[in-house]
C-alpha cells in the first residue's frame, strides 16, 4: 500500500511516499480503506516545525479523513466492515476534559490518514453521516469540530444573536454553517472582497471587506449592536477588531495565538478596559464532541465547503497550495 511519512528535516521534502505491506487488525482494532484526508492548519505548522506537540519521526500524518471498514478484529464490538467512518482527532479523549494522558493525536504522534490503510483502534473511529461524500466526510474531525465546539460550547449563540467569523478556511466556514443552523445571524469579515457573494451565499447576513476597511470593528459594532460571539480565527491581526467589534458581555473563542512570523497577541489594555467581554480557549474536541456535531451534521443535511481536490501523488502540490493560504473552504487529499 502507499503511505506517507514524515521524514528528516523540516518542509514539503520530508514528506515521503512508501510502500508498505497492508497492516492487520489486532483483535480491538478496524483497518479503514482511507478515501480521503484533508489539510488542517496544524498539519502545515506540524511539516514547518512550528507546532507545539513535537511529531513522531516517521508519522503518517493528517488527522482528518474518510473511508470504509474493511476488516475488523477478532474483539472489535462498535463496527463491521462496509460502515464508513472517520477518526477523533484526540484518539484517547473520549469524554469530559481534556488531560496531559490524552494528548495523543492523528497524524502527528499517532499515524494518521495520508495513507490507502489505515488501522484504529476502535474507540478511535467514530460512523459517518450517509449523505456526504467521501471528500465532505473526510473534513470534520480537526476544523469540523473546533468550529463545532466554539459556536456551541460557549452557550452563547442562539437564535437571533451574532456571531462573527473571520477569513475562509475551514473553521470559519463551518462556524458560519453551525450557526445558522442555530438561528443566529452572521457577520463574515474577509480581506478577499471577490469572496463576499460566496459568503453571502454560505447564509453570511453582514460580509466586510477589510481591504475596503481594514479598522472594521466599529463599523460591525455600529451595524450589529455588537456581537455576541466572535470565533477569532485571525490572530494578532484581527484581535483587537474583534474585541471592538463585541458587545459588551461578548465572548471571543480564540483559536489562534500566533501569526505566521510568530508574532504573538497582545492585549490591548485600553480597550479591554471598557469591555467586558470573555475570552476563552479551546482545541478541537472529544470523540463524544465529535459525535453530537456528526448528528447535527446529519439531521440538517449539512454539506462542508470543498475548494480543491488533489490526487494522491500530489500531496506535496496539495500542502504548498494550502500553506498559501487563499483558500474557500477545505483542501482534499483523495485516496482512491
Amino acid at each position: 500500500m502507499r503511505i506517507y511519512r514524515l521524514e528528516g528535516t523540516v518542509g514539503t521534502k520530508s514528506l515521503v511516499m512508501r510502500d508498505e505491506p497492508e497492516p492487520l487488525p489486532n483483535p480491538h482494532e478496524i483497518l479503514v480503506r482511507v478515501r480521503a484526508a484533508s489539510l488542517n492548519r496544524r498539519d502545515s505548522m506540524i511539516l514547518n516545525g512550528t507546532y507545539p506537540l513535537t511529531p513522531r519521526q516517521g508519522v503518517a500524518p493528517l488527522s482528518d479523513g474518510a473511508g470504509e471498514v474493511v476488516a475488523v478484529g477478532d474483539a472489535v464490538t462498535r463496527f463491521a466492515v462496509g460502515d464508513r467512518v472517520t477518526g477523533s482527532y484526540f484518539a484517547r479523549w473520549i469524554d469530559g476534559r481534556v488531560n496531559a494522558g490524552l494528548i495523543d493525536q492523528l497524524g502527528c504522534t499517532l499515524d494518521g490518514l495520508l495513507t490507502e490503510y489505515a488501522v484504529l483502534d476502535e474507540q478511535w473511529a467514530v460512523r459517518l453521516p450517509d449523505h456526504l461524500n467521501w471528500h465532505q466526510a473526510a473534513t470534520l474531525s480537526c476544523a469540523g469540530l473546533t468550529a463545532w465546539n466554539a459556536v456551541t460550547g460557549s452557550g452563547i449563540a442562539k437564535p437571533g444573536q451574532w456571531v462573527l467569523v473571520i477569513g475562509s478556511g475551514g473553521v470559519s466556514l463551518f462556524s458560519l454553517q453551525f450557526a445558522k443552523l442555530l438561528g443566529c445571524r452572521v457577520v463574515a469579515v474577509t480581506s478577499r472582497p471577490e469572496k463576499t457573494d460566496k459568503l453571502r451565499a454560505l447564509g453570511a447576513d453582514l460580509v466586510i471587506s477589510t481591504s475596503d476597511m481594514p479598522e472594521w470593528g466599529a463599523a460591525v459594532r455600529d451595524q450589529t449592536g455588537g456581537v455576541d460571539l466572535v470565533v477569532e480565527t485571525g490572530g494578532p491581526a484581527t484581535f483587537a477588531q474583534s474585541l471592538i467589534a463585541s458587545t459588551l458581555y461578548g465572548h471571543i473563542v480564540l483559536l489562534t495565538l500566533q501569526d505566521a512570523k510568530g508574532g504573538s497577541i497582545q492585549m490591548p489594555a485600553a480597550l479591554y478596559q471598557r469591555s467586558l467581554a470573555t475570552i476563552s480557549r479551546l482545541f478541537v474536541g472529544s470523540r463524544t464532541n465529535l459525535e453530537a456535531m456528526l448528528r447535527a451534521v446529519s439531521q440538517h443535511r449539512l454539506r462542508p465547503v470543498i475548494d480543491k481536490v488533489f490526487a494522491f501523488t500530489e500531496t506535496g502540490d496539495a500542502y504548498r497550495y494550502f500553506r498559501q493560504g487563499d483558500v474557500f473552504g477545505k483542501v482534499i487529499v483523495d485516496g482512491a
